[in-house]
């Protein structure tokens, strides 16, 4: 099992107006316990208008850990069925300061990411997991400046 570690700088994905672009990462105290946070110290590449981690203006990713791991739920006396299937739900959140309307005070801007584990499977069906996160973080990255452009324009 590995802990997580994001690599400084972390080198961001493809966007429409960006050449390669970097994100300085530096430890942060997160929220709350249950989570790890860095905050977008300094940027690279060519990314024209772009501001680092301030307090007035924040850039910063968290992953955030269930506070309490559930256990898989017990099976009905009779039929042997699950009735309830608790999730274990880790999130990553990244805010990050941005201007509504020119002279006007910044707006955090939240892009989070939920992932529900169904109780069990992390031990039952891994692999199915693992595949799940493959090919979300895959179609992410993949699709990463149309997400942009379509957040901007409105259209899908």
């Amino acid at each position: 099992m590995s802990n997580y570690n994001p690599t400084s700088p972390l080198t961001g994905a493809a966007q429409t107006g960006f050449t390669s672009p970097t994100y300085t990462l530096s430890s942060d105290v997160a929220p709350d316990s249950n989570g790890i946070q860095h905050a977008v110290t300094a940027l690279g590449g060519t990314q024209t208008g772009v501001d680092a981690h301030s307090v007035s203006k924040p850039f910063t990713l968290t992953w955030v850990r269930p506070k309490v791991f559930k256990p898989l739920g017990r099976l009905h006396p009779v039929t042997g069925v699950l009735t309830q299937v608790p999730r274990n739900v880790w999130k990553l959140i990244t805010r990050k300061g941005v201007t509504p309307l020119s002279g006007q005070a910044d707006v955090t801007m939240l892009v989070t990411t939920t992932i529900e584990v169904p109780a069990g499977a992390d031990t039952a069906d891994a692999e199915n997991i693992r595949a799940a996160l493959s090919a979300h973080f895959g179609l992410i990255a993949d699709q990463t400046d149309t997400l942009g452009d379509s957040s901007i324009s409105g259209v899908l």
